[in-house]
């Protein structure tokens, strides 16, 4: 019973309650008839119809094939049998129909040529092989010939022509010279489809002695070589351009035929001066997109794979400037025979009926014959159940007699197709091929497809359980295959478990266990980034990837799809990829791939390498003109960062080689520039290109360009006038450089004449020099001076005019009606009359004042001391003297200076300063000291600054725990130089505080401690008394108290060093002056006291500023303040800068201030 389409190819349930059974009804072919039942041989392999061998190796002609029972094989050559057995060169392998002929010991290739057919046949019919033929390889040499010398002119055409001996197959063509090296080959020189070499002109370039063709013939492995052609160019001045011309093909239209499948290649190779250009275009339709390709620079047109829609009429275009020519070829596609339905294997059980269809298309449309059994159906035994219909034979109420093997011929005049296809005829129960068990492992949300290949006849129906309990598959969600594939489209992890497929037929029942587990999906979860990075530097992408844990992933990394360079720069670890040391050919996209056993994923990310462009070439002058030029260039590699300007630069060759200047910059768009130029200049030019990154190299150096000469733009700048002596003038200017000059023989036209005068210009042309000397010139008068540029082209435009003056002289006259203004001890003002400009000679500069210290006024001791100089600038007519010293007797003179120098010197003037407060005392020293007196001695201040009328001494006690105490005030006569202090107290420390009077007030304080001596008697009573510091519980209790104060020492030290002040210092600047230190009131006891330094030593000649009198050496006043020369300068107005100040010290103090924290002294004094 033949088996009948029952379903589509894909089915996917409804939701209905019919049970889920697949009718498999496609074409039987499908099914592979397992190799234990009864079938006819099957061409399982063979040799190709066109075979070429080569010669030197044995002839092995293939012919494989299986069958039940095994197949026999026999061959036929050139149509008729071919036996074996009487050939002691030919063996066939057993069990096979594979010829071999042993042709490297003994034979010739060529005896075997011809046309070979296997056939393999047992019990139930016969199968045949293609037409094989045979035909061994040839690679001849080439013709011997005597190949001339060609001569021809510079531009003319020339085809060099190859003719390359025929062989088989066609050899592959191409030019070298003797040096096996390839010839460049261009738009102007190509090699064409044929092998001739074809130049569209010549260039004396192209002489040579050695242009050579070579053919290769691939199966021999061997190359042959044409004798070598000379090719001399002569050198013409004058070549004639001329229009293009067809060098191949010839006419104006040409034909081409191709058959379909193959490759299509047109050729168009022109002539002519300046080379033409190729364009193709199709009449009737435009050029298929994907499947065409230019080759040979645009010569050949290429349509791959060419079908019967790429017939047409094809154009080809030559152009140049002169003009343009075309050529048509009509193009025809043949087809040799391909297959619309191939024949398939048929396999029916008794009764049922089939069908053969053999159906095939070409161009011409090819004739369809069948054979049976390798023989013409026409002639082979007739069956019954047999019937043909053209491509078709159909079969009905088959018996086990109908197996047979049909062969289907389609043919043309361009070849032929040859099908087998079997008709076997049995009855068998169902079986299943797919093993059982079989374990499928899918990823979740992915199609799963569990296999049930089966075999029978009839055709067994198809039917897929899930589970144990074995309900059938009702649901929708299933998609049931012809051969017996259960597809689940979207897989879930519920999807898991075992799937049972059963397959019947009415001879039997057959059904098999599938097993299948959901994974989950590999992810890539942090994806490598898209990177821009420098050259040079390091880049790393990332790649972190989940998957499932039952799975074992590999990552790897590829680059442009292809795999790492080997190069240590590249290291991979586990999730990361690293590149060092990045270059150009690292850029490109990266990808990460993640691999499991049942799926991949991958993810990419694009490397950008960037980098500073680089240099610009090709840089070409154009449009030459004497001021402009313009320049052009072809920008270099923006290395993946956009060029956003250039800069251009030129040398002049001529007046500073090697010298680069900046000449103009122009956008990054932009190739081209028009430069402005200046005359007799030696131009080259270089192009810089900028990106984000930096600057490229500079380009080559254009060609050199030399400007026409013409005369100065400008004229020289920087001009002055200024006499060097009273009786000269010397003119000085910055000449022009030699960009500047603008031509040869650069000089300069120096005029002059006085401001004030009539008198006409007076010129001097000099050399190429900076400076001219006019001489006999009356002192200080100012000239209009100009200096113009010339040439040999001419002058410069007419110079601007510039006054100066000729040389000074020393002042004349001195200033007048000096007087002095006494502000206070230490100032003075000083007021003149200005100088008459004309008695000045000269740029006057400012007015100086020297000053002097003749005498002191309290001593009259004259003596002389070194001179002080204030400088006035301009025209000031009064100036300050700060700095004075008090109560002293000075003289000053006043003179005007010019550029040359001083004038004389004004009538000196006499002025005193008052008094002022002296200075400290020079020394106090405490001497003699007893049990209630102490005598001072001091010397007197060295600067007692005026007369001094007295002295004051202060001074008060200090007991045992610095406690200051009543404060006493003694005035003592200017004359004396020692006093003494009766009735003090015995052992007893006291601290002096002294200092000078004039009647400007009191001076400097000089401080000193002294202590008077101990009373012996008392000492000696002492002494009698019992010594209880030999006492045993004296020492003990002195121990307990010793340790007690070390312990308050240790509080007192910690409290101090966390933030705790320590009193003694502050209350010796609080209380350094005793006059605001008063007895407490209340309980009369002395304040506390402490030196400057934390309890060391007191120290001996102390001195503290008395808060009524100025130190000299802290006043804020100072000559560099005033004015200028020596020692300082004055404010334009005369005034001078700053303020008197001194720093003071405190009265000593007559009271008592508490301190912030407790002494460690005192805590000790009071303890004991």
């Amino acid at each position: 019973m033949q088996l009948k389409i029952m379903m589509p190819k894909k089915k996917h349930l409804s939701a209905g309650r019919a049970p889920l059974i697949l009718f498999l009804c496609q074409m039987i072919s499908a099914l592979e008839v397992p190799l234990d039942l009864v079938q006819p041989p099957t061409i399982t392999q063979q040799s190709p119809k066109d075979y070429i061998i080569d010669p030197r190796e044995n002839i092995v002609i293939q012919c494989e094939a299986k069958g039940k029972p095994p197949p026999s094989f026999s061959w036929t050559r050139n149509g008729t049998h071919f036996d074996i057995d009487k050939d002691p060169l030919v063996t066939m392998k057993s069990g096979s129909g594979t010829l071999t002929v042993n042709i490297m010991s003994e034979g010739k290739a060529e005896t075997y040529e011809g046309v070979y057919q296997c056939t393999a046949r047992n019990e139930r019919g016969a199968a045949i092989s293609n037409n094989i033929v045979i035909r061994p390889s040839r690679s001849p040499l080439w013709t011997k010939e005597k190949l001339e010398r060609i001569t021809l002119r510079n531009g003319q055409s020339l085809v060099l022509p190859c003719r390359p001996p025929v062989g088989l197959p066609p050899p592959i063509i191409f030019w070298m010279d003797n040096s096996f090296q390839r010839l460049p080959q261009s738009e102007r020189v190509s090699q064409g489809l044929n092998g001739d070499l074809y130049f569209s002109n010549v260039l004396p370039e192209d002489t040579r002695e050695d242009y050579i063709c070579y053919a290769r013939f691939n199966h021999t492995q061997t190359i042959q070589q044409k004798q070598p052609i000379s090719v001399k160019v002569i050198s013409a001045k004058s070549h004639r351009e001329r229009p293009p011309t067809f060098l191949t093909p010839e006419g104006n239209a040409s034909r081409k035929e191709e058959l379909r499948g193959n490759v299509l290649s047109l050729e168009c190779i022109a002539e002519g001066l300046p080379t033409p250009v190729i364009y193709w275009i199709k009449e009737d339709g435009s050029l298929p997109i994907n499947r065409t390709f230019y080759r040979n620079f645009k010569k050949t047109l290429q349509i791959v794979q060419v079908t019967e829609a790429d017939s047409g009429n094809y154009q080809c275009i030559a152009k140049n400037a002169l003009g343009a020519i075309h050529h048509t070829i009509s193009v025809t596609v043949k087809a040799a025979p391909y297959w619309i339905i191939a024949p398939q294997n048929l396999v029916l059980s008794p009764g049922e009926d089939g069908t053969l269809i053999c159906r095939a298309n070409g161009n011409p449309k090819p004739r369809i014959s069948w054979l049976l059994n390798g023989v013409p159906i026409e002639i082979a035994p007739d069956d019954p159940s047999r019937k043909i219909d053209g491509d078709t034979i159909i079969f009905s109420n088959v018996q086990e007699r109908s197996s047979a093997v049909y062969q289907c011929n389609a043919s043309n005049e361009y070849g032929y197709l040859l099908a087998n296809a079997f008709v076997n005829v049995l009855a068998e129960p169902p079986r299943i091929l797919t093993s059982a068990d079989t374990l499928y492992q899918v990823i979740a949300n992915r199609p799963a497809l569990l296999d049930c290949a089966f075999f029978g006849s009839p055709l067994p129906t198809i039917e897929w359980f899930k589970g144990a309990k074995g309900s059938a598959l009702r649901e929708d969600i299933y998609v049931l295959h012809e051969n017996g594939t259960l597809e689940i489209p979207v897989a879930q992890k519920d999807s898991t478990g075992t799937y049972t497929c059963v397959a019947r037929n009415k001879l039997g029942m057959a059904k098999n266990d599938i097993h299948l587990e959901i994974k989950d999906p590999t992810r890539i979860i942090k994806q490598p980034e898209y990177a821009v990075v420098q050259r040079g530097s390091t880049v790393s992408f990332e790649c972190i990837v989940k998957h499932d844990h039952t799975l074992i992933p590999t990552v790897m990394w590829l680059k442009d799809h292809r795999e790492l360079p080997s190069d240590g720069r590249f290291t991979v670890d586990e999730d990361r990829l690293v590149v060092a040391d990045v270059n150009d050919d690292d850029g490109g996209t990266y990808t990460c791939v993640a691999n499991t056993t049942l799926d991949n994923v991958s993810a990419s990310a694009v490397l950008s390498v960037v980098d500073v462009p680089n240099p610009p070439f090709d840089l070409e002058l154009t449009d030459q003109l004497d001021r402009s030029v313009q320049l052009s260039w072809t920008p270099g590699d923006d290395n993946n960062s956009p060029i956003t300007k250039f800069i251009i630069e030129y040398e002049d060759a001529m007046h500073e080689p090697g010298l680069w200047h900046h000449q103009t910059e122009v956008p990054g768009a932009q190739t081209t520039a028009q430069l402005k130029l200046s005359p007799y200049v030696n131009y080259s030019f270089r192009v810089m290109a900028v990106n984000s990154l930096g600057r490229s190299l500079p380009s080559e150096a254009s060609e050199q360009y030399l400007t026409k000469a013409a005369e100065p733009d400008k004229n020289p700048t920087a001009v002055e006038g200024l006499g060097s002596e009273p009786d000269n003038l010397v003119i000085t200017w910055k000449p022009l450089n030699g960009f500047e000059s603008n031509g040869p023989g650069l000089q300069y036209k120096v005029s002059w004449r006085q401001k004030d005068g009539d008198d006409e210009w007076t010129s001097m042309v000099v050399a190429d020099v900076s400076k001219y000397i006019v001489s006999g010139t009356p002192t200080f008068v100012p000239y209009l001076i100009k200096v113009q540029a010339l040439n040999d082209a001419g002058f410069a435009p007419e110079p601007a005019v510039v006054l100066g003056h000729s040389g000074e002289d020393l002042p004349m006259v001195a200033p007048g009606n000096v007087h002095v203004n006494v502000v206070n001890s230490t100032l003075a003002e000083v007021h003149w009359d200005p100088v008459p400009l004309k008695s000045i000679r000269g740029h006057l500069q400012g007015y100086r004042i020297y000053y002097w210290k003749a005498q002191s006024s309290s001593t009259r001791n004259r003596r002389h001391i070194e001179k002080k100089i204030l400088t006035f600038q301009g025209s000031k007519t009064h100036g300050m003297l700060p700095g004075l010293e008090p109560f002293s007797h000075y003289t000053l003179n006043v003179r005007v200076v010019n550029g040359k120098g001083e004038g004389p010197a004004s009538p000196d003037r006499v002025f005193n300063t008052p008094e002022g407060v002296p200075s400290a005392p020079s020394s106090l020293k405490i001497v003699n000291p007893t049990l209630d007196s102490l005598t001072l001695e001091w010397e007197p201040p060295s600067h007692p600054n005026g007369v001094l009328t007295e002295y004051t001494l202060k001074y008060q006690p200090i007991n045992s725990t610095h406690e200051l105490g009543p404060l006493v005030d003694l005035k003592i006569p200017a004359n004396k130089t020692r006093w003494t202090l009766k009735n003090l107290n015995f052992s007893t420390r006291y601290k002096f505080y002294f200092y000078a009077q004039t009647a400007a007030g009191s001076g400097n304080q000089i401080t000193e401690e002294a202590i008077t001596t101990v009373d012996e008697g008392k000492m000696a009573m002492a002494s009698r008394q019992v010594d209880i510091a030999t006492q045993g519980w004296f020492i003990g209790l002195m121990c307990a108290v010793a340790l007690l104060i070390l312990i308050l020492l240790i509080v007192c030290f910690i409290r101090r060093n966390k933030g705790g002040k320590y009193p003694v210092k502050e209350k010796e600047d609080a209380h350094a002056d005793p006059e605001i230190q008063p007895m407490k009131e209340d309980d009369g006891t002395f304040g506390e006291y402490s030196d400057a330094e934390d309890h060391k030593p007191l120290k001996k000649g102390s001195r503290t500023p008395s808060d009524r009198t100025v130190k000299k050496e802290d006043s804020d006043d100072s000559l560099v303040d005033y004015g200028e020369g020596v020692n300082g300068q004055f404010n334009e107005d005369g005034s001078f800068i700053g303020q008197y100040s001194g720093k003071k010290e405190k009265e000593p103090a007559e009271g008592n201030e508490s301190s912030e924290a407790p002494s460690p002294v005192n805590a000790m004094n009071s303890f004991v």
